[in-house]
C-alpha cells in the first residue's frame, strides 16, 4: 500500500500537470501514474523479482479499480475502463522498453503519444531521466522494506 501511494504522492505534484498538460483531468493523473509505474517496473524486472513485482502490479490495478468506482464507475463500465487503462499501461511499458537506448528527440516523441499539451515536453523527458536514474541507483528491496516496515 506504501508503495501505491508513493505512486499516487508523485502523481499529485501539481507542477506535472500544470506545466505538461492542458488541465488536471483524472485521465492526466492516470496517465502520469501509469509513467511512474512503468518506469518502476522496467527497472526492477528481472527473473529474481518477477513475484514481487507480479504482487504489486496486481495490487496498484486493484487499487485503480477501486478509485474508478469511487469516482462513480459502474459495474458494467468498469471492466471496460479496466481494459482501457490496462491496455494504455501496456502501451507505455512497449514504448518505454528500451529508455536508455533511445535518443533525446525520440524519448520526447514517446511521452508526446500520451500526453495532449506538448509544448513543454523536453522537461519532462529530463524529469523521466531523472526519475529512472534513481530508480536504477536503488534497489527494489529499499522499496519492499518500506512498504512492509510501516
Amino acid at each position: 500500500m506504501n508503495l501505491y501511494n508513493n505512486f499516487i504522492k508523485l502523481t499529485s505534484n501539481k507542477n506535472l500537470y500544470d506545466r505538461y498538460t492542458a488541465q488536471d483531468t483524472f485521465h492526466d493523473r492516470l496517465t502520469f501514474f501509469l509513467l511512474h509505474f512503468a518506469f518502476f517496473l522496467k527497472n526492477y524486472k528481472k527473473k529474481e523479482n518477477k513475484v514481487i513485482l507480479q504482487e504489486i502490479y496486481d495490487f496498484n490495478f486493484k487499487q485503480l479499480e477501486l478509485s474508478l468506482r469511487e469516482i462513480g464507475y459502474g459495474d458494467q463500465s468498469i471492466n471496460k475502463k479496466m481494459k482501457d487503462v490496462i491496455n494504455l499501461f501496456h502501451a507505455i511499458i512497449s514504448e518505454l522498453h528500451f529508455w536508455e537506448d533511445l535518443s533525446r528527440d525520440v524519448r520526447i516523441n514517446k511521452l508526446s503519444l500520451f500526453l495532449i499539451k506538448n509544448e513543454k515536453i523536453d522537461e519532462l523527458v529530463t524529469y523521466f531521466e531523472n526519475f529512472n536514474d534513481d530508480l536504477s541507483k536503488k534497489s527494489l528491496n529499499l522499496f519492499i522494506k518500506s512498504v512492509s516496515n510501516n
